[in-house]
């Protein structure tokens, strides 16, 4: 397999029915946050999925096995096609679709309410706080660039059924924005889970599931899930879900 690599590339092992994701170290690396909300959402075996902002395609590689199909679309061309290849080195062409595109043009993209869920670990901060990585592909990644919450919400919507799914992972200080944003898309909020880094440390992640055209309320928030132990080692919980 190291000869599919390219300069600056490496094989990462997804530890995951035998899955590898090809990344470039000068672009952004997946994170913990993909493999997170990968492991969130309920699936459905029938499940048409769209992965808004797939990056090098780790998300659908980690949930191929539990939905029918998936479109990964991706800005990005160097990701986009890091996210393809990745997928034809994993035998998953039957079954996930890189697409390379803007999710913003999403009427150009895909029909309306077409994908049973939509899925997203977006860029968390906008660019007026603080100053952007300097390196382009982890710059976009983490600062509003090239997508804000508003597009990645009104995407979603978009493209999901009535009673579809959404999905995603972001930034627990911008959760009073992101409700507002659902309600304005006709989505209301049903799960949630904050990530704490410690025991006693306040949330800096939530993951959060929305559904189309719900009534409002029966909201259950789920138990934080705490990612390190006071030691700095992961906890039980993160460990077992790096190893399902």
């Amino acid at each position: 397999m190291k000869n599919l690599l390219r300069e600056g590339e490496r094989l990462d092992d997804l530890m995951r029915s035998g899955r590898v994701i090809i990344q470039n170290e000068k672009e952004f690396c997946f994170s913990m946050d993909s493999v997170l909300i990968a492991h969130f959402p309920k699936f459905k075996k029938n499940a048409r999925v769209l992965d808004l902002g797939t990056g090098t395609g780790v998300i659908p590689l980690l949930i191929a096995d539990e939905v029918k199909e998936i479109c990964a679309v991706e800005l990005n061309s160097r990701a986009a096609d890091l996210a393809r290849r990745n997928v034809e080195l994993n035998g998953l062409t039957e079954k996930i679709f890189v697409m390379e595109g803007d999710y913003r043009k999403h009427r150009e993209l895909f029909k309306a309410e077409s994908f049973d869920l939509a899925i997203a670990n977006p860029p968390y901060t906008p660019i007026k706080n603080g100053e952007a990585n300097k390196i382009s592909g982890i710059a976009r990644a983490r600062h509003e660039f090239t997508a804000t919450l508003e597009d990645v919400v009104t995407a979603a919507r978009y493209v999901l059924k009535f009673h579809g799914v959404f999905c995603m992972i972001h930034s627990a200080s911008r959760l009073c924005e992101i409700v507002a944003a659902l309600h304005r898309h006709q989505m209301e909020m049903k799960r949630l889970r904050m990530i704490q880094p410690k025991i006693g440390r306040n949330a800096n992640l939530i993951m959060l599931e929305a559904v189309v055209g719900a009534n409002a309320g029966n909201l259950k928030i789920l138990p934080p899930l705490i990612v390190h132990n006071e030691d700095n080692s992961y906890t039980e919980e993160i460990y077992r879900i790096y190893n399902e």
